[in-house]
């Protein structure tokens, strides 16, 4: 019998790129999906692909998987040219939205299911199914059918055969998007455990700004086929590049100075006096209305109507916390302070 060691969880070459893209751009007809994209994945590091629908971010993922084949550009793969090599040569793992799980196998046979097709002898194979469904927490459910299992577990079952042939690159197309709240919660911290212990590279495609906050190394905003913004986490949150990764990450309030430069603080951020004696010192003080008031149990929601130093009439949204609900009604007048501290400079999109 055949045996082959399923490739290592880390790159072998030393590279500190896992995958790249360069100058990678697809066409369907007249449509641009993926634009000229340059972009790397480091080894070991959790990046996460984040827009809205029609970004790219999903006919990226199929180029690296091999589903799709770049119209132009090349993509590596532990520094070698994969740009039209087919998926099962490629050594990744890929978990769908779907799961796609086979209903007739016992879920050690779906783990077990990439392994048989790279020819893993029997024993070797049992256990790399074995250590992947102990992995996910389910090596207690190995003889159960699908079927009989809840979607967080099917959901696992997926991991756990992405994970079994120590891909040189995990790839997950929205793999939570199907579980309530709760299980989102829990699997984000599950997948993240995982990557930690292996050290695997992953890429995440997600348009949950939630999901790529909380695991992403590396967090890559696109529009349009484009990346927008691409850095830690934190460094994209706390300093958007443009209006749209602003927007797209929450900022909601947006100004214009006299001098035409773009400003963004979010809801949060945005703090209500009841009274210009009150403003507060070094923020950008605005007079307001409150047009609506949507109290939320911890806070409370104030939606404003103020001029901008533009002299623009302007929509914001503050934030409260501690109010009393009542306190404010529409048609209230207050003083809008936005902390220049708070305050964040946006170029162009």
């Amino acid at each position: 019998m055949t045996t082959t060691s399923p490739a290592p969880f880390a790159a072998e070459t030393g590279s500190p790129a896992a995958a790249e893209f360069r100058e990678v751009t697809q066409r369907f007809g007249d449509f641009t999906a993926v634009d000229r994209m340059d972009l790397t994945i480091g080894a070991g590091q959790f990046t996460t692909l984040l827009g809205p629908s029609g970004c790219g971010k999903t006919t990226s993922l199929r180029m690296l998987a091999g589903y799709t084949r770049p119209t132009e550009g090349r993509i590596l793969i532990n520094g070698q040219d994969a740009t039209t090599l087919p998926p099962e040569k490629r050594g990744l793992g890929m978990v769908f939205q779907s799961y796609a799980l086979f209903p007739h196998m016992t879920v050690a046979e779906n783990v077990g299911y990439g392994l048989k097709l790279r020819k893993v002898g029997r024993v070797d194979r049992e256990a790399q199914v074995t250590e992947a469904l102990e992995m996910v927490g389910l090596a207690h459910l190995a003889r159960r059918k699908p079927r009989s299992l809840s979607g967080g577990q099917q959901q696992r079952v997926a991991l756990a055969r992405a994970i079994a042939i120590r891909p040189t690159v995990l790839l997950l197309d929205e793999p939570l998007s199907n579980l309530d709240a709760r299980l989102r919660v829990q699997m984000r911290s599950e997948i993240r455990r995982i990557q930690s212990e292996t050290g695997l590279s992953v890429v995440l495609v997600t348009h949950d700004q939630d999901e790529a906050l909380e695991m992403s190394d590396d967090m890559v905003v696109m529009k349009s086929g484009q990346i927008m913004q691409q850095g830690h986490p934190a460094d994209v949150f706390s300093a958007p590049a443009n209006r749209f990764v602003a927007d797209f990450l929450g900022y909601e309030n947006f100004l214009t100075t006299s001098q035409g430069i773009t400003l963004a603080i979010r809801p949060e951020h945005l703090q209500v006096q009841d009274t210009e004696t009150d403003a507060v010192d070094e923020a950008l003080n605005l007079r307001a209305t409150v047009t609506d008031v949507a109290y939320r149990g911890v806070d409370t929601l104030l939606m404003l109507r103020a001029r901008d130093p533009s002299g623009e009439e302007v929509d914001l949204l503050a934030e409260t916390r501690g109010e009393d609900p009542g306190r404010y009604t529409p048609g209230d007048n207050l003083t809008a302070s936005a902390p220049r501290h708070r305050l964040v400079q946006l170029g162009d999109d």
